[in-house]
């Protein structure tokens, strides 16, 4: 009998019970595909000379785009500003993001009331918040222009002026994003332990020390995190600086992403456009590479292993 059961085949599962890990990963594979399709057609068309107008010149000339690219003025003039608006809007709302959080850190009815309030802004589309502030900030009948000429400045020209331009830009894009900071850092906050802060207290321990020695360290893992979609999300902007000044005064404001535009739309450069974005991606792959090594790097130090 013993025998009989040890020679008896295993009986395979159902068809359909052998399609379900196949079934389950099929939307990642999609997602997969999506995303490498679009990839793959980027690079291969950063290799090519391909203008729309002229198709007979069309041909491959390798890295001949990027050598060009790194040799024009114009294109480091993309990148320097690029970083320097990133580095402005994600610094500017880091500090304004947590300075909010601390002050609506405990869970009462008006502190849950104001930041449902705060996240308004999150709920209006960047284009939509640029037309606004288009309006506001016209120096005939807009309204910052009038409320600024009541305290004596006269004639402030916004995004109409190459000096003023950045600062217009940023201002719209910290009125916009700040509440995404401050629903990190909120929860961050909120989800910290009590225990060390109650220590703290009973033992009369000055404020200043508690949040640069218990709190910003308890919270650098949730700041990370912040800065980093943030941050890819700020590197690659378009909409607010392309509908307040089109990448203008000149170029003044003329990204990554309003040049990659410009270089498709109206230059009718496919290939160029298609190398600019892959710098963006290669900035962006090394500054998000960093951010996600020290995110681990502290994760390991707080699980109490040693990095390598």
């Amino acid at each position: 009998m013993r025998s009989r059961l040890k020679s008896r085949p295993l009986s395979k599962p159902p068809l359909r019970a052998r399609l379900v890990p196949y079934l389950l990963s099929l939307p990642a594979l999609l997602v997969c595909i999506g995303i490498l399709v679009p990839f793959a057609t980027a690079v291969y068309y950063s290799t090519q000379r391909y203008i729309i107008t002229l198709p007979f010149t069309r041909g491959f000339i390798g890295f001949g785009q990027y050598a060009d690219l790194f040799t024009d003025r114009a294109f480091w003039h993309t990148v320097q500003i690029s970083l320097l608006y990133t580095a402005l809007t994600v610094g500017l709302e880091l500090v304004l993001g947590l300075a909010i959080a601390l002050l609506l850190r405990r869970s009462t009815l008006i502190n849950n009331i104001i930041s449902v309030a705060l996240m308004l802004p999150l709920m209006v589309a960047p284009v939509i918040a640029t037309l606004m502030w288009k309006l506001m900030t016209d120096p005939s009948y807009g309204i910052l222009s009038y409320l600024i000429s009541l305290a004596g400045i006269d004639g402030f020209r916004w995004a109409a002026a190459p000096s003023t331009a950045l600062f217009t830009v940023v201002l719209v894009d910290i009125w916009v994003y700040t509440p995404f900071m401050i629903i990190l850092l909120l929860a961050g906050l909120r989800s910290l332990p009590t225990q060390p802060f109650e220590a703290a207290q009973l033992d009369g321990v000055p404020k200043t020390f508690v949040f640069f020695r218990i709190t910003l360290p308890m919270l650098t893992p949730y700041i990370i995190t912040a800065c980093l979609f943030r941050m890819l999300d700020s590197i690659q902007q378009f909409d607010i600086i392309y509908g307040m000044t089109k990448g203008g005064p000149g170029d003044t404001l003329k990204v990554f992403q309003v040049q990659a535009y410009v270089e498709f739309y109206i230059a009718n450069n496919v290939g160029r456009s298609a190398a600019v974005l892959m710098v963006l991606w290669v900035i962006t792959f090394i500054i998000s590479n960093y951010f996600i090594k020290y995110w681990l790097k502290l994760r390991r130090r707080t699980h109490g292993i040693s990095a390598e």
